[in-house]
């Protein structure tokens, strides 16, 4: 006798999806029917989710268990014993009490950076967050590998959060399709990095919107090493990597030597433009940034320069930068440089003209929905104010008390005894990963709530087997997004899983701090009094909702708050009266020139967008050695690294494969579907060739997402580009990751 077959709809960072079970077991997804261009990620959820490298049970590691000194060189290469809840959880409450008793809440890290679950309750960076606020506090992390360059620079340029300028001051799809003619894009916008958003996105809106601009007759210019970062039919401009910035400046030297800059915008909207011209036209410096110059650098002829720079002024015009751009060594100078390039053309507060960043890069961005707020399990106060940039993790744990600046600050490393992680994979998304090795084995204590044996959990000391979201009851909400979606519990949870509420309920109750976490709330009445807190708060906003049983019977709603009215223009009302709705600047204009930079003192910045060449990019000295740039794009079939074990059991499916040029690939004597070595002074990896035109010559792509798992000569077996890539800041002001400055070879490989 078969079970009967139940389906449910939830949701997660890629959309919602119905899901099929039988007994207790998911057995295949379907399309969500009100999603146009719905996500394949699913596809790989039952394989996943049941998958042999699910964590059983409570698991400490043998060398951190029985030896005095730890055995921390042996984290990665060491056994597990498993043991029961009980006992694995009064450990980990020992352990922090000494930590804290011994060190300080300083001494503890709370690293836990990951997109985890779409739920808004057991979101593992709230509720890690949470329990350490009440126990006394952690060392936290600024900003996101994605947009830390961003999030650094975009307040002194435009006076403002860059996650708030991103949301809520971009032009939306609707405004781009009636009023944009020319769309230059930076890095293109790519509909496979759209799949995602956090916490979903229903409507995949992307590729309709390309299709819809190509019946407009928009001209799309996609300024990018891979042809295949934009829809087809736009213009490709195969610029070398790294380059951007020495593009636009080229493109600014058109605009001001052929008179076509608008200085009424200049004067009346911007700051320090006079400043930044010096350098442009090289008054300051000896060389002016003309096309010719800029063409020897960035590759892309000097007519198409001066011509595009014509076309620009000419059209209404909407720049935009992919955030990948600024994930690179000054990558605060190519997102400066795009917002002067736009004050130029003065189209900013436009429909459809002026500056965009990172359409593409997630769902939510462009999308006309009015952005609510609330179901946020609240994190608390952290009463210790030390922090790090989130991708200095390594320089951190490497370099405890050693000095560093950021944005303008001069700051020390933390002394860190012990690493708290839940909901994430370092071991994916930083980089050199052979230096974070390196790093793991400094901390006494590394705690990790992980549903997977990922390579972060593979170096942890104790490891808590965690519930994926099919496991646990929840509530989706997105703010890019107008649907709200129950969350239902589809099985049991595999093995011993326990979702993280629980476990740090426990340890709280261990460590005497059970009512100050919990606040005498279980789950179920966690999620009915998030649900309750926002439907009152929005009842102003004429958003009349039903109670909790009436959402968890009807699984899904479409909320009332999308469409084109909820699309306004971005920096309209600054455009219209400067003086009546300033920036949040010091001068309260678009800083071109900033003083606020220029008195940090920064050799790498003067104060105003510059050229600096990377370290490691085409025209460097390495590149005789390394001759090829890597590119390290986020996958198309899955979430970072989410769900990797299903995919790595595909047969063929690993290691990742890696885009090359045909003539680079003839160079090596290679053909397509090879196995391949990557490899610079920092590591190597292997990898599957894949000989495509889509990507220029002396540059290749490989995807981020494959499981760190190396042989015994330190090659990764699976295709990581972040053992390459350069464990770098992007600069003092940023501090952001550096993954796209990185030259490789490649040799083939016997089979």
């Amino acid at each position: 006798m078969t079970n009967k077959i139940d389906t449910r709809v939830t949701t997660s960072h890629w959309g919602a999806f119905r899901v099929l079970t039988e007994g207790n077991r998911i057995v295949a997804t379907e399309n969500f029917a009100a999603d146009p261009q719905p996500s394949r990620i699913p596809d790989i959820l039952p394989a996943a989710v049941h998958h042999k490298t699910r964590i059983a049970r409570p698991s400490i590691r043998r060398g951190w268990l029985e030896q005095a000194n730890r055995a921390r060189d042996r984290r990665g290469r060491d056994d597990y014993l498993e043991l029961p809840w009980d006992e694995a959880l009064d450990i980990a409450a020992a352990e922090l009490k000494r930590v804290i008793a011994e060190h300080g809440n300083e001494s503890i890290f709370g690293g836990s950076y990951g997109w985890a679950s779409a739920g808004r309750f057991h979101h593992a960076l709230g509720q890690v967050h949470r329990f350490l606020n009440v126990s006394g506090g952690y060392v936290s992390s600024l900003a996101s590998y994605s947009t830390a360059a961003a999030q650094a620079i975009i307040p002194h340029v435009f006076g403002m959060h860059f996650l708030k300028l991103s949301w809520a001051f971009q032009n939306s799809w609707p405004t781009i399709a009636q009023n944009t003619k020319t769309l230059v894009m930076f890095g293109g916008i790519n509909p496979k990095n759209s799949q995602v958003s956090m916490g979903g996105v229903t409507h995949h809106e992307t590729d309709g919107w390309f299709k819809e601009f190509d019946k407009r007759g928009i001209r799309r210019i996609n300024i990018s090493p891979q042809i295949t970062d934009t829809p087809a039919g736009a213009e490709w401009l195969a610029v070398i990597p790294g380059t951007d910035t020495a593009m636009m400046l080229g493109i600014a030297h058109a605009l001001e030597t052929g008179d076509l800059v608008e200085r009424q915008f200049i004067e009346g909207y911007t700051t320090g433009y006079e400043r930044f011209r010096s350098y442009l036209l090289g008054e300051t410096d000896g060389i002016a940034k003309t096309p010719a110059w800029a063409a020897q650098i960035c590759g892309i002829e000097a007519n198409t320069l001066i011509n595009l720079a014509q076309t620009m002024a000419s059209t209404r015009t909407l720049i935009t930068v992919a955030w990948s751009l600024q994930r690179a060594q000054n990558g605060e100078q190519t997102f400066w440089m795009a917002a002067t390039l736009a004050a130029m053309l003065g189209q900013i507060g436009l429909p459809g003209g002026g500056i965009g960043y990172g359409y593409g890069a997630i769902g939510g961005v462009g999308v006309s929905v009015k952005r609510l707020e609330g179901l946020t399990f609240p994190q608390g106060e952290n009463p210790v104010s030390e922090f790090i940039p989130v991708a200095r993790i390594a320089d951190m744990l490497l370099n405890p008390g050693k000095p560093y600046d950021f944005n303008g600050q001069h700051r020390n490393y933390p002394d860190i005894r012990l690493v708290y992680w839940c909901g994430g994979n370092p071991f994916h998304h930083h980089q050199d990963l052979n230096r974070l090795e390196q790093a793991f084995c400094q901390p006494e204590t590394i705690i990790v709530h992980e549903p997977w044996w990922t390579a972060t959990a593979k170096r942890a000391d104790i490891v808590f087997p965690a519930t994926t979201p099919y496991e646990r009851e929840d509530i989706g909400r997105a703010m890019g997004d107008s649907y709200l979606f129950h969350m239902p519990r589809l099985i049991d949870p595999v093995g011993e899983a326990r979702d993280d509420y629980e476990i740090f309920n426990s340890l709280a109750q261990r460590m005497g701090f059970e009512q100050a976490f919990s606040e005498g709330r279980s789950v179920d009445q966690w999620l009915l009094h998030l649900y309750e807190e926002f439907r009152q708060e929005n009842l102003p906003e004429g958003i009349d909702l039903p109670d909790y049983d009436e959402l968890r019977r009807r699984n899904w709603i479409d909320l009332p708050v999308r469409g084109a009215q909820f699309a306004p223009v971005p920096f309209a009302e600054f455009r219209r009266d400067p003086e009546a709705s300033p920036l949040g600047t010091p001068s309260g204009r678009i800083e071109i020139f900033s003083q606020t930079i220029a008195q940090f003192g920064y050799d790498e910045c003067p104060g105003h967008p510059c050229w600096h060449a990377p370290d490691e990019w085409l025209g460097a000295d390495l590149a005789r050695e390394f001759p090829l740039h890597l590119v390290s794009p986020q996958p198309g079939d899955k979430l970072h690294s989410q769900m990797e074990c299903a995919l790595a059991d595909i047969p063929g499916a690993r290691p990742s494969a890696i885009e090359i040029n045909p003539a680079d690939a003839h160079e090596r004597r290679l053909n397509d579907g090879d196995l391949v070595k990557v490899f610079n002074a920092r590591g190597a990896c292997r990898a599957r060739a894949h000989v495509s035109n889509d990507i220029r010559r002396g540059v290749v792509a490989l995807p981020t997402g494959a499981w760190l798992d190396t042989c015994d000569d330190g090659t990764d077996t699976q295709g990581n580009p972040n053992i390459l890539t350069r464990d770098l800041g992007t600069s003092r002001i940023g501090q952001g990751s550096s993954a796209h400055t990185t030259l490789v070879e490649i040799v083939g490989l016997a089979e």
